[in-house]
């Protein structure tokens, strides 16, 4: 009897520690599991991006005299922290040397901070996964090998190399168009058979997040390259009209949530030789994140506020480029421009083409060097600025310039900052006429005279006429 108590006893027993270590070893793994998501969601662009603010936020604000420094790196640190404050500041106007500055910081900081190495920065974007990546990171890292070798010529090459530039017809649509669609993008990228190290993929990382932080979200490296221009918010729908579709058509609505019908927040168009291209692939995700990039791209030299009463800017960023920025209810989304002029490709042989171009190019010469009145004038975008910036080079040296515009472009002490040059530019309170009204009482011998009207012209008048032709 004491026997069969003792076995009961011990199985029972048996079967408790069992059951304990089987509870343990559940918990365990749950432990694990709990990690491994954790450590999955601590390496991904949106953790990675939130450190990234934190610490930068937390670098400029720190008080320097409250830890201890000596007065050598006092100073060496009050230096830094306002190279910072001034990076951060510049990159925003479209620097792109703050903007190296500010990537190179968040490069180090993620490096020797936050962890991320070759194992886990696969979490952030799925490099060794091509089928898991999506149009715009395979965009991201083309551009990103591009510009390694080719510079700022990064895209320009890119769409040359695949002619990416050719009207195409696209599925359900009568007539060509030119764009570039993800599937051309993927075609590519399987084609180009890329292979990065840990120190590429960090790179490109770093771009994903500096351009959702600090710079023009995905328009952020194209804005760089030496392309005409790029735009966004001017095609698809807006949100206000999302609202009006619910109430008449749902299964329009539900085509539109879906991604198949392009909301204006998917509109993002470059101009690139003359032509106009839709890129497809890329979107700024959100009509935010649309509002946040043109709330930002006109701020350099502080022109005013975008407000709905003044309901666009016209403006120049740090490298010269001119923007427009409209916003509702001035325009039915918010939307911006950026016009870039090359000056360095500005000759008329490189300008004038085809048959009989030498006797064009030297008549145009003569006409300048003969100080006559001339008027440009042709559309948007087929060349007047750069033909003026051509054939400025021909005026004599003697000769001084005095310049009005909307908003600086031209940009001629660039080129020639030895020459006797001024521009003038209309403001609030300042018009364009009274601008040319103060130009005749200057030493000008050239005039020239850029502005939009009924009839769009760019003049050169060597007798100071304060007509717009």
């Amino acid at each position: 009897m004491n026997l069969m108590n003792t076995m009961a006893i011990l199985i029972v027993l048996a079967v408790a520690v069992f059951l304990v270590v089987r509870i343990l070893i559940a918990r365990k793994n749950e432990e694990v599991e709990e990690d491994v998501e954790q450590d999955d969601k601590t390496y991904t662009l949106e953790m990675m991006t939130a450190f990234v603010k934190r610490r930068l936020d937390e670098i400029t604000k720190i008080n320097l005299y409250d830890i201890g420094l000596s007065e050598e790196e006092l100073k060496r640190r009050k230096n830094k922290k306002y190279e910072l404050k001034k990076a951060l500041k510049g990159c925003t106007y479209g620097d792109v040397n703050d903007k190296k500055y500010v990537k190179e910081l968040i490069y180090d900081l993620l490096s020797k901070e936050y962890g991320t190495d070759e194992t886990n920065i696969s979490k952030a974007i799925p490099f060794d996964i091509p089928s898991l990546l999506t149009a715009q990171d395979k965009f991201d890292i083309l551009i990103y090998v591009y510009k390694q070798q080719f510079g700022y010529e990064a895209l320009t090459e890119f769409i040359k190399k695949y002619n990416l530039a050719s009207l195409k017809y696209l599925a359900g649509e009568a007539k060509p168009s030119y764009v570039i669609t993800a599937e051309e993008i993927d075609e590519i990228y399987e084609k180009e058979n890329i292979t990065l190290d840990f120190h590429d993929k960090l790179n490109v990382v770093v771009q994903r997040i500096y351009q959702s932080y600090k710079g023009y979200s995905s328009i952020d490296e194209i804005r760089d390259m030496n392309i005409d221009g790029v735009s966004g918010g001017v095609s698809g729908l807006p949100e206000s009209f999302l609202s009006q579709v619910a109430q008449t058509d749902g299964d329009y609505l539900d085509q539109i949530l879906e991604n198949k019908v392009p909301r204006a927040c998917d509109s993002i168009w470059i101009f690139f030789q003359g032509k106009s291209i839709r890129l497809a692939f890329l979107s700024f995700g959100t009509e935010s994140e649309l509002k946040r990039v043109c709330q930002n791209i006109y701020k350099y030299n502080n022109p005013g506020q975008l407000s709905d009463s003044n309901g666009y800017k016209i403006n120049e960023m740090k490298d010269g480029s001119r923007v427009v920025v409209v916003r509702p209810s001035f325009s039915e989304t918010w939307a911006f421009f950026v016009r870039k002029f090359d000056v360095k490709r500005a000759t008329l042989e490189q300008i004038v083409n085809g048959d009989g171009k030498d006797k064009a190019i030297d008549l145009l010469k003569f006409l300048v060097k003969g100080a006559r009145i001339i008027s440009l004038t042709g559309e948007q975008g087929c060349g007047k600025t750069t033909m003026l910036m051509a054939m400025i080079e021909n005026i004599y040296e003697t000769m001084n310039i005095r310049v009005q515009e909307v908003a600086f472009e031209l940009h001629l002490r660039k080129i020639y900052p030895t020459r006797n040059i001024l521009s003038f530019r209309e403001t609030e309170t300042v018009s364009g006429q009274e601008g040319l009204d103060v130009q005749k009482k200057t030493d000008g011998s050239v005039n020239i005279i850029r502005r939009g009207c009924n009839r769009p012209s760019c003049c050169l008048d060597d007798t100071g006429c304060p007509s717009c032709f």
